[in-house]
């Protein structure tokens, strides 16, 4: 199969405000914003120069198949930002009022942080070194 991920959904309580937090705060742009109904707005944002979508998924959003009536914030698996360097990064984000949950800690294949988003949702921004093994 020749496939390429383009988008993750995660649940937030206001689309809005976590529009604001993560093209203010976190850095990243809004690549998609509008209404597919009176109370339906789809939202992406995602790194700058990627193909990488960040659905915004505000809960309560009808949904007429169901499929996310058991979405809530914060429950998802943390999401991994790979960046060339994770100190930097962190400065940066920090300065912009992310709360981190960790620190920048070293390990034998590079350098990590956690933050996590006003809705509780987990990220790691990772800095892979040469002598890792991916």
């Amino acid at each position: 199969m020749d496939a390429k991920i383009t988008g993750v959904s995660i649940a937030v309580r206001n689309q809005e405000k976590a529009l604001e937090y993560y093209t203010g705060k976190v850095g990243f742009e809004k690549k998609t914003d509008h209404y597919v109904s009176s109370n339906y707005r789809y939202v992406t944002v995602g790194p700058k120069g990627q193909d990488l979508d960040l659905a915004l998924w505000q809960l309560g959003t009808p949904d007429p198949r169901g499929w996310s009536h058991e979405w809530r914030p914060g429950s998802n698996p943390p999401i991994t930002i790979r960046v060339d360097d994770c100190r930097n990064a962190y400065e940066e984000m920090k300065s912009r009022g992310v709360q981190f949950r960790q620190a920048p800690e070293e390990y034998f294949w590079g350098v990590s942080a956690m933050f996590s988003d006003p809705d509780g949702n987990v990220f790691w921004i990772v800095q892979h070194t040469a002598k890792a093994f991916w």
